[in-house]
C-alpha cells in the first residue's frame, strides 16, 4: 500500500513520472493543486511551467510544445475547459498529441465547485469545431487516475491526438493510498521542430483534405477497435446492468455487490474509456437481460445516450434503459439501489 496523497498532486506527479516537461494553464477550482503542485515540482526534473494570462493562452502554449516534440499537458474545469477547446481542435488537426485533464464541476456557463459529470457530452463528441474525437479516460480512484495519465500520454504518442483525463473534482480533492509509478526518462521525438525546418510543414491551401478525411477515419476506427477500456461483473446472467464511470462507477460496484448478496440478479459495466465508448463490453451481457440502469452524476442524463446506442448496435435489440440522474455529487449505494427497486417496481421510467 503506497502513501496517502491527494488526488490531484497524484495526477500532476504522475504525469512528471511519465516524462512530461511542459505544463501551461490558470488556476480554476477544482484543479488548481496540480498547477500548484506542478509549479515547482517541474522545475525540479528541468521542466517548465507557465501560469499563463489565461486557459486560451494556456493551451496554445501546450501546442507549442507539442510541435517541438515535448510531453506537454494542462488542466482545468468546466469553463476553462470550454475555453480550450479551439486549441484542441488545432492539436487534433496538426495531429500533436497532448493531454489534458478535467476535473469536471457542475453547471451550465461559469457553474458551481461541486463535483459532477456534466462535461460527458463535450469531451466524447469533441466540444470544438471540425472532425476529431479525443481519447477519453476516466478512473475511479486516485491509484487508477495514476495509472491513466501515463497511458493518456502513450496513447497520445501512439495515436498522435489529444487524450482527455475525465475525471469528477472530488477525486482531485480527496485522499487515498497510492502508489506512484517509476520515473520515466523524457525524450524528444523526431517529428518535431528542430529549428532546421527538418520535417516539411504543408500549408493549408496545399492540403488534399478529402485524402485526409479517409486516413483520420482509419486513424479512429483503429482506435474504437483496439482502445475500450472497462470493468464489468455479473453480467453473464444479470436480468438488469448498470452502467456507470468514475466515482459513481465506484458505487454502483458496490451496490451491485450489496444487490447480489440480497439475492438480486444485477451486474455492472464501469468504462474506463468513455471514447471509445466500450461496446465490446455489452457482448458479453446476458441476451437475455430485462434493462440497463445509467447511474450519472449530472442533471439532464449524457451517457445514456451512448448506452441506448450501444444496446440497440451490439444486442440489436429494444432492451430498456433507465437512467435518474444525481445532478452533482457521488451518488450512495443506497441511492444507487433505490433507482434499481424503481425501475423494477415500473416506478422510473425507461428513457429509451
Amino acid at each position: 500500500m503506497g502513501d496517502m496523497i491527494k488526488g490531484n498532486e497524484a495526477i500532476a506527479e504522475a504525469a512528471i513520472r511519465a516524462g512530461a516537461r511542459f505544463y501551461a494553464g490558470y488556476p480554476i477550482t477544482p484543479s488548481t493543486e496540480i498547477m500548484e503542485y506542478l509549479s515547482y515540482r517541474l522545475d525540479e526534473v528541468g521542466g517548465s511551467f507557465v501560469q499563463a494570462e489565461s486557459e486560451i493562452a494556456g493551451i496554445n502554449m501546450v501546442i507549442g510544445a507539442a510541435s517541438c516534440g515535448v510531453r506537454a499537458f494542462t488542466a482545468s474545469s468546466g469553463p476553462g475547459i470550454s475555453l480550450k477547446q479551439e486549441g484542441m481542435t488545432t492539436l487534433s488537426d496538426e495531429e500533436l498529441p497532448a493531454v489534458v485533464i478535467n476535473m469536471v464541476r457542475y453547471g451550465n456557463g461559469i457553474g458551481t465547485l461541486l463535483t459532477a459529470q456534466c462535461d460527458y457530452l463535450r469531451e466524447t463528441r469533441g466540444g470544438g469545431n471540425g472532425d476529431y474525437r479525443c481519447i477519453v479516460l476516466c478512473p475511479s480512484s486516485i491509484q487508477e487516475a495514476v495509472e491513466l495519465v501515463g497511458l493518456a500520454f502513450d496513447l497520445a504518442e501512439k495515436y498522435r491526438m489529444v487524450s482527455v483525463l475525465m475525471s469528477e473534482g472530488a477525486l482531485g480533492q480527496m485522499m487515498e493510498p497510492c502508489e506512484l509509478p517509476e520515473m520515466k526518462e523524457p525524450k524528444r521525438y523526431s517529428w518535431g521542430f528542430d529549428g532546421k525546418y527538418t520535417n516539411k510543414l504543408i500549408g493549408i491551401f496545399d492540403r488534399d483534405s478529402m485524402k485526409e478525411s479517409v486516413l483520420l477515419n482509419e486513424k479512429y476506427n483503429k482506435v474504437k477497435e483496439n482502445e475500450q477500456r472497462w470493468e464489468s461483473g455479473y453480467i453473464e446472467d444479470a436480468d438488469y446492468v448498470f452502467v456507470s464511470y468514475g466515482l459513481p462507477g465506484r458505487s454502483t460496484m458496490g451496490a451491485v455487490e450489496q444487490l447480489r448478496n440480497e439475492g438480486h440478479k444485477v451486474g455492472f459495466i464501469r468504462p474506463i474509456t468513455a471514447w471509445p465508448f466500450p461496446d465490446k463490453a455489452f457482448k458479453e451481457v446476458n441476451p437475455n437481460v430485462n434493462g440497463f440502469i445509467s447511474i450519472e452524476a449530472n442533471a439532464t442524463g449524457q451517457m445514456v445516450d451512448d448506452v441506448a446506442l450501444t444496446v440497440k448496435r451490439v444486442m440489436k435489440s429494444d432492451i430498456s434503459v433507465y437512467c435518474n440522474p444525481h445532478v452533482y455529487g457521488i451518488p450512495s449505494m443506497k441511492s444507487i439501489k433505490e433507482d434499481y427497486h424503481k425501475v423494477v417496481a415500473g416506478e422510473l421510467k425507461e428513457v429509451y
